[in-house]
C-alpha cells in the first residue's frame, strides 16, 4: 500500500492541477450509460475473477485462521475496500501519469499500464530506486499469497502423509526457482502460457461446483469428521471415493472454459473463461445432483 502512496503522490506532485483534472474528466457518468464501454467493463471484470481464482480457491487455507465469524466478515469487507481503493490509485496513476507523459514527450503513442514503463520514462535516478524496491515488495508479498501458500496446501493436500508445511516450501521453492531459470530461455517458447491458462481455466469450473454443492445441495451443511475419512461409511465416499456426478460436472465445465484457449472462434471469450467454466459447472452439478 505504501508503494501505491508513492506512485500516486510522484504522478500527482508533477503537475497537480493537470493530473487532477484529467482524472476528474474520466469521471462522467455518461460513460457508464454508453454501450461500448459494457464489453470492455466485463472484460475487465472477467479478468480480475480469472486473476483472484486460486485465492478464492484457497480461501478456506487463510480462513481457517480466524477467531471468529465477525473477524471473518470484516476480513472480506476489508478486502472489498482494498480493492476499491487499489483501483483508484491505479487509474490516477495510469490517467494522470499519460497526461503528464503525453504533454513532455511528442512520440508517446501508447499509454502505459505498467509501473516500470511509467518510472522509466519519468527519467529521474532517486524515483526509479525507490519505485524498483517497492515493485519488488509487491511482486514477492502477492505471490507469496496468490502462488506460495495455495502451492503449499495444495501439494500437502495431494501427500499429507510424506509432506509438510516446511517441505512443501522446500519443493516449491526449488520447482519455482528452476521454473524461473528456464522460462524466457525455454519455456516461454513452446507455448508454456497456453498450457498455464488452460490449466487456469480449470479453478473456474472447481469453483462453481464447490459453491452449487455447497449453497445449492448440501444447504451449508458440512460434516467435518467426514471430510478426511476415507472409509465407506463416510456421506463423502459416494462411488468408491468417487463422485460420479462432480466429476461429469468439472469436465463438461473445463471444456466451455478451455475452449476459449484453444478454439480461435471463441478466443474474444477468453477473458471470461473462469466465469463460463464456473456456471456451466455448478449448472451442470446442480442439475444432476439435485433430488
Amino acid at each position: 500500500m505504501l508503494g501505491y502512496y508513492f506512485f500516486f503522490f510522484t504522478v500527482l506532485l508533477s503537475d497537480v492541477k493537470m493530473t487532477a483534472n484529467a482524472f476528474i474528466s474520466i469521471l462522467d457518468f455518461k460513460n457508464f450509460l454508453n454501450s461500448d464501454n459494457v464489453a470492455p467493463i466485463l472484460t475487465v471484470a472477467g479478468t480480475i475473477f480469472a486473476y483472484f481464482s486460486i485465492i478464492i480457491i484457497s480461501f478456506g487455507d487463510f480462513s481457517r485462521h480466524v477467531k471468529s465469524e465477525d473477524d471473518l466478515k470484516k476480513g472480506n469487507l476489508s478486502l472489498i475496500l482494498n480493492l476499491i481503493i487499489f483501483s483508484f490509485f491505479a487509474v490516477f496513476i495510469v490517467v494522470g501519469s499519460d497526461t503528464f507523459l503525453n504533454q513532455k514527450f511528442e512520440d508517446l503513442d501508447r499509454i502505459f499500464t505498467n509501473p516500470t514503463d511509467i518510472i522509466g520514462k519519468f527519467d529521474d535516478i532517486q524515483i526509479t530506486i525507490i519505485a524498483l524496491f517497492f515493485i519488488i515488495v509487491a511482486s514477492a508479498s502477492t505471490n507469496l499469497v496468490a502462488n506460495f501458500i495455495p502451492s503449499q496446501y495444495s501439494l500437502i493436500n495431494f501427500s499429507p502423509k510424506n509432506l509438510t508445511l516446511k517441505s512443501a516450501s522446500y519443493t516449491i521453492s526449488v520447482i519455482g526457482f528452476f521454473i524461473g531459470i528456464f522460462w524466457l530461455t525455454v519455456l516461454s517458447q513452446i507455448g508454456i502460457l497456453s498450457f498455464v491458462d488452460t490449466l487456469g481455466s480449470f479453478f473456474g469450473p472447481i469453483f462453481g461446483l464447490m459453491v452449487a454443492d455447497y449453497y445449492l445441495i448440501k444447504d451449508k451443511n458440512i460434516s467435518n469428521k467426514d471430510i478426511y475419512l476415507a472409509d465407506a461409511e463416510s456421506v463423502y465416499y459416494f462411488s468408491n471415493g468417487w463422485h460420479i456426478k462432480a466429476v461429469y460436472s468439472l469436465v463438461i465445465g473445463f471444456i466451455f472454459s478451455s475452449s476459449t484457449i484453444w478454439n480461435i472462434n471463441l478466443m474474444f471469450l477468453q477473458s471470461y473463461a473462469w466465469i463460463i467454466g464456473a456456471f456451466i459447472s455448478s449448472l451442470t452439478y446442480y442439475l444432476l445432483a439435485k433430488k
